[in-house]
This record gives C-alpha cells, structure tokens and sequence, in this order.
C-alpha cells in the first residue's frame, strides 16, 4: 500500500522508535519524584527541552509540553479567553480545524477571520489595515496549510504584530519537519506535533512567553511551571526531539519537491480539467491539492485509489466524515462543488519517485474507470 497521506500522520521513524524504547529503560520514574530516578526523569526533560529551544530559536523556559497541537490551541485559547476577555482576537480564514474551533469556543462573536486570497495567501493588507485601527488580544496565522500546502507570510505578519505590539501565535504542525524551524520561535506562541515528522502520536508542544502566566487548561498538579498538570510522556518527548533532529538535518526534500512538480505536470496533462489547488504560491514540497475532473464524488476516489493500492485523503483528517466543504477552500473562493472534488496527496522523505508515477497511473485508471460508468 503506497501512503500519500502524511499530512495527517506520518509513521514512526525508525530513529524516533529507537529513542522511545531507551526511554522506557532508562527512565522509568515520575519526573515530578523527589527520588533519583525521578530526578534523571526530569533532568532528560530538561535537556529535552533545551534541545528544542535551540531547534526554535527561543528559551527553555518557553517550552510546555503537551499531547499535540489540538491540546496546544485550546490552551492558548482558553487562556485568552480568560485573560482578556472583551478583546477581539484574529485568525486566518483556512486555520486547522484545532485552532478554528479552539478559538470559536473560547472567543465566540469576539472572534474575526482574516480573509485569504484566491491562491490560499493570508491577505496581510487586510490585516495591515485592521491592525491601523485597533489592537486584538491576538493574531493567528499558520505557518503552512494542512490541506493546500500553501507556505503563509507568517513572518511578515509577526512582525506587523510586533510593531504594534500584539501577541502572535503560528501554528506550526505542517512546517516543523518539512522546513528548517530555526527562527519560528520569534513567534510569541507556537503549536508544534510530532506525529506530523516521524515522531509518536500523542505528544507536542506549545512555546509561550516564559515569564508569562498561562491560565492552565489542564489543572491537578504543578508540572510544566504550573502551565499544564499532568505527568509528562518523558519517552513521547524524547522520540520527539529524535525524530525532529533527523529531519532538521535532512536536505532530501529538494528531491522530493522535483518529483512532486512532476507528477503535478503529468497529472493535469493526462487528466483533462484537473488543476492544482495554490499553483504559482511557495508550497511545501510534499503536498498537492488537486481539483479534480467533474467525474464523481470525491469519496468515490478515494475508495477506488484505496483500492487500487493508494492511501491518499480529502484534505484535513481532523475535518474527515463531516459533508460541508473544505472551509479552507470556500475561503480560497471555490465553490461547495469544486471543493467536493479535490483531494490532497501529501508524501514523506521516504517516497520514492516511482511511487509517485504509480500514483499518477492509478488516478489515470480510476479517471477512465469513473468517465466510463
């Protein structure tokens, strides 16, 4: 079975595997124990810890551990709502489902889309604009989008928000492991999960201010400088920062991106009406979204891909099973019926061009198969 769907989770890399079972022997206790074998717990957090601060570009003391970005988001966003409760806050219009509905929960009316443009770009003229007017207790806009792979201005947008000192948050989940992550610890809050780049599912981070009081959305206990209670998954952590270490050092994704805009070439020439989703905007170099031929439903794709060998999805798994349209791409400017037709491929440092030029001849089967019924 050929798995064209690592956007939504990517499997365990061998060196993340590794890391976790040393882990489990070598550091059996509770961190928060006031015994020895507590204390190498805690101290391998610790240097945890710092190993990322570096990676970001950011302190120690800025890093919380957490079971992944969803947990991430509803922090901050429950801390926002508790903090500054008659501010308004801001997001961009194609945010994950985990930080849009994060957000919509605490913040509710106080809650303002940044629109995108027509090529899933948030629209920094607009937020330029607002930004002239009033002041919002936040802004957020992802580092990459999850459905389209389009690369967003994150940086541009930070320092608008410095300027005029509002807090800015990024989720990072799609560019950690894909692009180098030094300097996205600028960021006054960042969300990053490591089952995005090779590492186990269940663990993540969330980077904010250190010396800053976090409303805790998790309580019971004083772990994580009283910013999160719960003991925290030393293995889980661990694997983390070993899978993301080998990423970081990784330059095999420039092959990767060349096979990637190949099969893109190939694929709107042997199926006619078929279109690539943010063509001409920077990317991630494993993620195509295409628009595909008025044949069938999207589900009966991939049912029939999934059949013929190929793991491929509709867009954001967190979104999977619901019948409204991609938000991300009605916000783009499709409409309900095109967004039904698209699909998303997303691949791993592990694919192989070969793997690519079976996919492409599977949509072109399937293509022939679904015109003919």
């Amino acid at each position: 079975m050929l798995y064209f769907d690592h956007n939504a989770t990517t499997p365990l890399s061998p060196r993340a595997k590794a890391a976790w079972l040393e882990a489990v022997d070598r550091f059996p206790g509770n961190p928060s124990s006031p015994h020895r074998i507590g204390a190498r717990a805690d101290a391998a957090l610790s240097e945890a810890r710092e190993r990322l601060a570096g990676i970001l570009g950011c302190s120690p003391l800025d890093i919380v551990w957490t079971s992944g970005a969803s947990e991430s988001s509803n922090t901050l966003f429950h801390h926002v709502a508790s903090s500054r409760a008659d501010s308004e806050v801001w997001i961009s219009a194609i945010e994950h489902p985990c930080v849009l509905e994060s957000a919509r929960h605490y913040v509710g009316p106080r809650l303002h889309l940044v629109p995108v443009t027509r090529g899933g770009v948030a629209d920094l003229n607009w937020l330029h604009e607002q930004l002239q007017q009033r002041r919002p207790a936040l802004v957020a806009i992802m580092a990459a989008n999850n459905e389209t792979g389009v690369i967003q201005p994150w940086r541009e947008a930070l320092a608008m928000c410095q300027e005029h000192g509002v807090p800015f948050f990024c989720d990072a989940v799609q560019w950690i492991g894909k692009l180098p992550a030094s300097g996205i610890g600028a960021c006054d809050f960042v969300a990053g999960s490591a089952h995005k780049f090779g590492g186990p599912r269940g663990v993540g981070f969330l980077k904010c201010p250190g010396k800053a009081l976090i409303e805790p959305l998790i309580r019971g206990g004083p772990q994580e400088d009283r910013r999160r209670a719960g003991t925290e998954n030393v293995a889980g952590v661990l694997a983390m920062l070993a899978a993301l270490e080998e990423r970081e050092g990784s330059s095999e994704h420039k092959q990767q991106q060349s096979w990637r805009d190949e099969f893109e070439r190939e694929l709107v020439t042997r199926l006619p009406g078929a279109a690539v989703v943010g063509a001409g905007q920077p990317r991630l170099w494993n993620t195509v979204s295409a628009l595909m031929p008025e044949t069938d439903c999207r589900q009966r794709w991939v049912v029939k891909l999934d059949k013929a060998g190929c793991a491929v999805s509709t867009g954001s798994a967190c979104s999977s099973g619901k019948e409204s349209p991609s938000h991300v791409l009605l916000a783009m400017g499709y409409s309900p019926s095109e967004a039904g037709r698209v699909l998303r491929f997303s691949s791993g440092l592990e694919t192989t061009q070969k793997e690519w030029r079976i996919l492409l001849d599977a949509l072109t089967s399937v293509h022939a198969e679904l015109v003919a019924t």
